[in-house]
C-alpha cells in the first residue's frame, strides 16, 4: 500500500507563495447594512457561514442585505481540509434556532434566504428536522421568501435527505467541492459516489426540485478531472453548478496549488453549459451561495 502522500496526491511541501492577483482582491466590509446586519446576528445568537468561513465577498453581500446563516451551531464535527469553520465536539442541537433565522429573514425583507449547517454526524436526523423546521419557519415568518439549503451529505441517510426534501425548498445544494482524487485530504469523511448520489435522489424524490452544487478549483486537480466531475453532476441532473477559486484560510489548511485566470473560469463554464446545466456561475470569487438569489432568478428557476 502506498503512502498517504501517494494516495493524496498533494505537494505539501513548504514553497513561497504565489502573489494573489489583481482579480481575487475584493473589498473591506464597510457600510450601515454590514454593521446593522452583524447587529442583527449578534441579537439573535445566530451564526453566518459568510464569517465562520471567512468569505471573501462578506463586504459586498452584507451591504446588499444578504447572509447565508449556518445552523446548528459553529462547530463542524468533520475535519476538511479546505474549510475555516471550527471543528470538535458540537453541543446538543438548539431546536429553537430555526425560529430565530427565520425572525432574521423576516427582520431583513429578504426575498431569497441561504441556510447551511456544519456538519452533525452526531445527530444525522436531528440535523435534517432542523433544516425542515427553518424552511417550515420562514414560510411562517416570511411569506413570498424562497428558501435555498445547502446541506451537508448526513452519510449518505436516504431519511434525512427525504425529510428536507419533502419541506420542499426551492433549491437544495450540497456542495461537491473537489475532484475523486483529492476527497481524502478536501472532504474528510465525505464519499464522492455519496455526494452523486444525495443530489440523484432528490429528484428520485421530487422532479421538480433544484438541485444545485458547487466546487472549488486550485487545490491540485487537473482540467480534465474537473471537466469529468462536471459530466458526472449533470448526468444526476443537476440543475446549478457554482465554481469558485481555493483561498487557503490558514497556514494549516491545504495549500493553494495554483490561481485560475478569468479565462479558465469562462472556458469551464462555456464546458459546463454545453453538457446541460440551467445554470453556470463560474468565478475568481464564486462561492456558493455567491450572488445565489441573481443565479436563480436569471435562469428561471425561481419564480421571482
Amino acid at each position: 500500500m502506498g503512502t498517504a502522500a501517494e494516495l493524496i496526491q498533494i505537494d505539501v511541501a513548504p514553497r513561497k507563495p504565489a502573489p494573489k492577483p489583481d482579480w481575487l482582491k475584493a473589498r473591506a466590509p464597510v457600510g450601515d447594512n454590514y454593521h446593522n446586519l452583524k447587529k442583527l446576528a449578534r441579537s439573535l445568537n445566530l451564526h453566518t457561514v459568510c464569517e465562520s468561513a471567512h468569505c471573501p465577498n462578506i463586504g459586498e453581500c452584507w451591504n446588499h442585505r444578504t447572509a447565508t446563516f449556518m445552523m446548528l451551531g459553529n462547530t463542524c464535527t468533520r475535519r476538511c481540509g479546505f474549510c475555516a469553520v471550527p471543528k470538535g465536539r458540537p453541543d446538543a442541537i438548539d431546536f429553537d434556532e430555526p425560529r430565530r433565522v427565520a425572525e432574521a429573514v423576516a427582520t431583513l425583507g429578504l426575498k431569497f434566504a441561504v441556510i447551511t449547517s456544519v456538519n452533525r454526524d452526531d445527530d444525522i436526523l436531528g440535523g435534517a428536522r432542523a433544516f425542515a423546521m427553518v424552511i417550515d419557519e420562514i414560510r411562517k415568518q416570511a411569506p413570498g421568501c424562497q428558501v435555498e439549503v445547502l446541506i451537508p451529505d448526513f452519510q449518505g441517510n436516504e431519511e434525512a435527505i427525504r425529510i428536507v426534501v419533502e419541506a420542499r425548498p426551492e433549491i437544495l445544494n450540497h456542495n461537491t467541492e473537489s475532484v475523486p482524487r483529492l476527497y481524502r485530504a478536501v472532504r474528510s469523511g465525505a464519499r464522492y459516489e455519496r455526494t452523486l448520489r444525495l443530489l440523484e435522489y432528490a429528484k428520485e424524490l421530487d422532479s421538480t426540485i433544484t438541485t444545485k452544487s458547487g466546487v472549488m478549483v486550485g487545490i491540485g486537480e487537473e482540467m480534465d478531472e474537473l471537466l469529468r466531475v462536471y459530466r458526472d453532476l449533470a448526468s444526476v441532473g443537476t440543475d446549478v453548478l457554482t465554481i469558485g477559486q481555493y483561498l487557503r484560510p490558514s497556514k494549516d489548511h491545504l495549500p493553494i496549488a495554483r490561481y485560475y485566470a478569468p479565462d479558465e473560469f469562462a472556458f469551464m463554464k462555456q464546458e459546463a453549459l454545453r453538457m446541460g446545466f440551467r445554470h453556470v456561475e463560474s468565478g475568481p470569487l464564486v462561492r456558493s451561495s455567491y450572488h445565489a438569489h441573481e443565479q436563480a432568478s436569471s435562469s428561471g428557476i425561481t419564480c421571482q
